[in-house]
């Protein structure tokens, strides 16, 4: 694939990027070698200074990154200023808290004799450089989410973005240089995903994170196994939306729309499998499909779009067979099913999909089991909470999952049975900087946020002290 940005709203190619070469890679990696050594020593104080600086200067940058984003991969331009302004709540949030969350940890009195110590305690220290592999769908957040904890560790990354978000690749790495961090903290590869093995194998290379599809979680967690490097993974989701009686209808309709479409319907973490009890199946349905068919599809430069293009015209094309596919198979198409009708001229050639909620879904269907990344939703009817929670586990993901229930019992059930890395009740999943985020089962492992996530690329170091 050519690293390049191409418009998904037209399919014009607007900028192309020359590949680093060996040599160049290998710079880059000496650089953050050379960085890493002298970043390590810096304190809380300093580290909180510039990532605070690098989050004023995002928010001053806003309207035009979110402009980039849009242009490159699709997603409406006030989404994209929301986002935007997520990584800066981020930063600041990390800035705020990372010197807390890495503060030594001092085992009981007690036990620290029993050890035979005169005192001990546990200490968080950092491990070098770390290389993200990240996706395009969120092209701020997902890199953000990575580096601010990273950076506030004392660590240093390496960014191989995905190649058809090469501007926003670049205008993170000018971010962090113009808030003042050393040369050689955050840097940009633009290179394309066969790269990737070499870099990682190379012995300067402390960890790596991915976020993205599972073939990809499959080959970095493979070589970083062998080169017995510590990875977090984050990977596909295809999340359970379980809607029982007791729930507020309407509202759980209306949220499912967003749930559904968020980013143009290309999220881990979107609602896709509405899971939805028979009393209570009708009236979701018919609020449902309402809401899909109501969305305006359009030009994501525009505030009135609610649904831009998918960034990929593969992306279209996949989206178009797992639909494809449940149609033929005997899915019933409530709304949308294909190109959506009524865009204007200039969008002739963008790869846009109508909102579509498909029914009657069954096991011979491919989207039953594979994750669509797009704006379509798949309708089940269940008769009570086992069958809602087998059926939500019917999965090779785990992600998250969403439970609309008011009923105390079915909640604590639902949090012991359901296999997700979060149960978010009677709302949609989100992510936030003091929740952990990650999954289960194909969906990776590791957590990125919180606690969890800062501690994710430190040492952590027992020092003991003799009588």
């Amino acid at each position: 694939m050519p690293i390049a940005t191409v418009n998904p709203a037209n399919g014009e190619t607007l900028r192309t990027f020359e590949a680093l070469d060996a040599a160049g890679i290998e710079q880059r990696i000496a650089t953050a070698r050379t960085a890493f050594a002298a970043y390590r020593t810096t304190g809380f104080t300093e580290r909180a200074r510039l990532l605070d600086q690098a989050a004023a200067l995002l928010d001053e940058d806003q309207r035009d990154i979110a402009r980039t984003m849009t242009t490159e991969m699709g997603k409406p331009v006030k989404a994209a200023r929301a986002e935007a302004a997520k990584c800066a709540r981020a930063m600041r949030w990390y800035a705020a808290h990372a010197e807390e969350l890495l503060a030594d940890e001092q085992p009981s009195a007690e036990d620290v004799r029993d050890s035979g110590a005169s005192r001990a305690h546990v200490h968080y220290r950092p491990l070098g450089a770390v290389l993200a592999v990240m996706p395009w769908n969120f092209p701020l957040w997902q890199v953000v989410r990575f580096a601010a904890p990273a950076l506030m560790a004392g660590n240093v990354g390496l960014l191989k973005h995905a190649s058809n978000v090469p501007q926003t690749a670049l205008y993170l790495e000018g971010l962090f240089r113009r808030a003042g961090y050393p040369a050689g903290c955050f840097q940009s590869l633009l290179v394309g995903s066969a790269a990737v093995e070499a870099v990682l194998r190379d012995p300067r290379i402390a960890a790596a994170t991915l976020t993205g599809s599972e073939p990809a979680g499959r080959s970095v967690a493979s070589i970083a196994g062998d080169e017995v490097k510590p990875t977090v993974l984050e990977l596909g989701g295809s999340d359970p939306y379980l809607v029982m009686p007791s729930a507020d209808v309407a509202r759980a309709a209306r949220t499912a729309v967003t749930a559904r479409v968020q980013n143009n319907g290309q999220s881990c973490i979107a609602a896709k499998r509405f899971i939805v009890h028979t009393d209570v199946y009708d009236e979701f349905a018919e609020r449902f499909t309402v809401g899909m068919k109501d969305l305006t599809v359009g030009d994501p430069m525009l505030e009135s779009t609610d649904v831009g293009p998918l960034a990929t015209e593969q992306g279209r094309t996949d989206l178009a067979e797992l639909v494809d596919d449940a149609v033929r198979r005997g899915a019933d198409v409530l709304c949308g099913g294909g190109r959506p009708e009524g865009l204007a001229p200039e969008l002739e050639h963008g790869w846009f999909y109508a909102p579509t909620v498909l029914a009657g879904i069954t096991p011979a269907m491919r989207i039953h089991h594979e994750e669509s990344f797009g704006p379509v939703a798949s309708l089940y009817r269940v008769d009570g909470l086992a069958e809602a929670v087998a059926l939500a586990n019917d999965s090779p993901f785990g992600l998250s999952s969403n439970v609309w229930t008011r009923d105390p019992e079915e909640a604590r059930r639902c949090v012991r049975d359901l296999e997700a890395g979060g149960i978010f009740f009677n709302g949609m999943t989100a992510s936030h900087p003091a929740l952990p985020f990650g999954g289960v089962k194909r969906s990776g492992y590791g957590r990125e946020l919180a606690a969890q996530g800062i501690r994710a690329f430190c040492n952590t170091t027992t020092v003991w002290y003799g009588p």
